[in-house]
């Protein structure tokens, strides 16, 4: 599962970051809470992680932003304001769980963990086009209702496309949706995948395309009787 670690302390990222990683989650991160916007634009993550004072603002605005809109992602503040009424507010302001620094790297990563088994409005939506359905609670595709293996990557570009069915995605957005901000990616990774996913939707009788829009990115569409 994806995260994002919203935090502006360079050092506190590279051992939070690393410590996620090798609790078996991907993680990217943003110093600044329009870094945070663009990243939130362009990848359904699974949990955020939130410190509240960054350099251009209040974290909380951007959690406020997010709830304002509807989106139910679990979010974490990580915080050094651990006052009551700093709790409070945060928990008000849609915030579903605080924790408060210095913490217990073992309390993080369980905190995260009791988070994204809690149900929600944003997770176990089924989002469908045509014959194909993707569950993403349990990240599984279904077509004519009968679940289907991906793998990771194939399953993260579904996600994207079917989310956005009739809109152009950028290939920017489908290279870090697919492989994360850190990681090094060949020329022709995003179209290998691309390639492997469209190959596997025609092979199972899917009634949806993905289209190639040279020079822009992925088109994903209900195909034509």
């Amino acid at each position: 599962m994806r995260l994002l670690l919203i935090e502006d302390n360079v050092s506190l990222v590279e051992l939070i970051a690393k410590g996620l990683a090798s609790a078996g989650f991907e993680v990217d991160t943003a110093a600044t809470l329009a870094g945070a916007r663009d990243a939130i634009a362009e990848i359904s993550y699974a949990a955020l992680i939130l410190d509240i004072g960054l350099p251009d603002g209040d974290g909380l605005s951007i959690l406020r932003e997010m709830r304002g809109r509807g989106e139910a992602t679990p979010v974490l503040v990580l915080t050094a304001r651990g006052g009551l009424r700093d709790r409070v507010t945060g928990l008000n302001d849609g915030a579903d769980d605080y924790l408060v620094k210095p913490f217990a790297f073992e309390e993080l990563i369980a905190r995260i963990h009791a988070l994204l088994r809690r149900p929600s409005d944003f997770l176990g939506k089924l989002r469908q086009a045509g014959n194909v359905a993707f569950d993403t609670m349990g990240r599984q595709m279904y077509v004519n209702e009968r679940p289907q293996p991906l793998s990771a990557r194939e399953t993260a570009l579904l996600e994207l496309l079917i989310g956005r069915v009739g809109r152009v995605v950028p290939k920017s957005f489908v290279e870090s949706h697919l492989f994360g901000q850190s990681e090094e990616i060949r020329s022709n990774a995003v179209e290998v995948y691309v390639h492997r996913l469209r190959k596997q939707l025609a092979d199972l009788g899917a009634t949806i395309e993905i289209h190639t829009i040279r020079g822009v990115g992925y088109l994903m569409t209900e195909a034509k009787a």
